[in-house]
């Protein structure tokens, strides 16, 4: 029945994931080890005083071998801190992992693999400093299992209209299926590197960098107004969906993914910043004739209502125009007095 279920680990080429809980009998082993040396090394000074007074060598024979080989016993023993897993084969087949924390013994002969150990992301848990490379070197057997974070370099993109845009985006991930991470693919965080630059590419190349009329971001021939300056948590779980269909075969979790930096390429950004200050120079324009327009409807009106003042058609259109000049212009108005007549 064991042998049936380990069979059935690999799934369609896809490891299950055999987590080794009976192994924690770390201490035991070492205490044992401890004492056969204890037991050993008087055994083998006794019998080199037998073979000086002629008798039989086997316990000084038997006693050498003893402490020859005892030490593979420590060989066999593993600790394992909290959010740190080691992945085991035996002769090239993978018997289990050990992920809980404690003090183990396992088959001196396995061997603890890791693919990735010396690969270093950028902003990730495993960069090497000054402060840490030795103690990084020294478990490099070991798959950390703690939240960690990928920063990709910036890449140029093309939006939807063609303008190009440089990007950069933080992904958060972690570990959950350590066989999947070191069985399926080569060197799983150069996978998931890859995998975020791809997926980014395919998300930004889906929007325009802002708001621009008659384009389609979410596919369903409707135009919308999503844009990767407007709509960046939306992009953002797009971007974290596509990753995460991506290293799923890896074992790999995303947990977040965020947009980190946006801008327009050096090549088009002051032609873009130009085209922008037009756009707000119109707006403005726009919201100042509109309130001009609206006050000296008014200041017409009142007149009109309470009799001040008889305006024919020609002083009506005088005094708009006045009015507008005052209103619109760019720098406060010089008054003029009119001592004389429009006729």
């Amino acid at each position: 029945m064991k042998e049936t279920s380990k069979e059935t680990t690999m799934l369609s080429g896809i490891p299950n994931e055999i987590i080794l809980k009976n192994k924690k009998n770390g201490m035991p082993i070492l205490l044992l080890s401890l004492l056969i040396y204890a037991a050993v090394i008087p055994g083998i000074i006794f019998g080199a005083i037998l073979m000086e007074q002629g008798k039989s060598p086997a316990l000084f024979i038997v006693s050498l071998i003893i402490a020859l080989t005892a030490w593979l016993l420590w060989c066999g023993l593993t600790i394992i801190r909290p959010q740190e897993a080691v992945v085991l084969t035996l002769f090239g087949k993978y018997i289990g992992t050990l992920k809980e924390p404690g003090f183990y013994f396992v088959n001196p002969f396995c061997s603890p693999i890791n693919p990735a150990a010396k690969t270093q992301l950028n902003q990730s848990g495993d960069v090497k400093t000054k402060n840490t490379i030795n103690q990084a070197e020294a478990a490099t057997k070991k798959i950390s299992l703690k939240i960690m974070t990928l920063n990709n370099n910036r890449q140029k993109i093309n939006d939807c209209l063609g303008n190009p845009v440089e990007i950069g985006i933080a992904v958060t991930w972690r570990i959950v299926n350590t066989a999947k991470a070191v069985f399926n693919v080569d060197n799983y965080k150069e996978y998931l590197s890859l995998q975020c630059d791809s997926a980014l590419r395919n998300i930004v190349r889906l929007y325009p960098y802002d708001v621009s009329p008659n384009v389609d971001t979410t596919g369903d021939g409707i135009a919308d107004d999503g844009s990767l300056r407007g709509s960046s948590e939306i992009v953002a779980a797009r971007i974290k969906e596509e990753i995460q269909a991506k290293v799923d075969e890896a074992g790999i979790k995303i947990v977040d993914a965020r947009i980190t930096y946006l801008a327009y390429a050096p090549e088009i950004a002051a032609v873009m910043l130009q085209r922008q200050q037009a756009s707000a120079i119109i707006d403005a324009r726009k919201m100042i004739v509109d309130g001009a327009v609206g006050m000296v409807e008014m200041a017409l009106e009142r007149l009109s209502e309470k009799g001040t003042v008889e305006l024919d058609e020609e002083r009506k259109a005088a005094m708009v125009s006045n009015l507008l000049v005052v209103l619109c212009g760019n720098h406060d108005a010089q008054p003029v007095v009119n001592s004389g007549s429009l006729y």
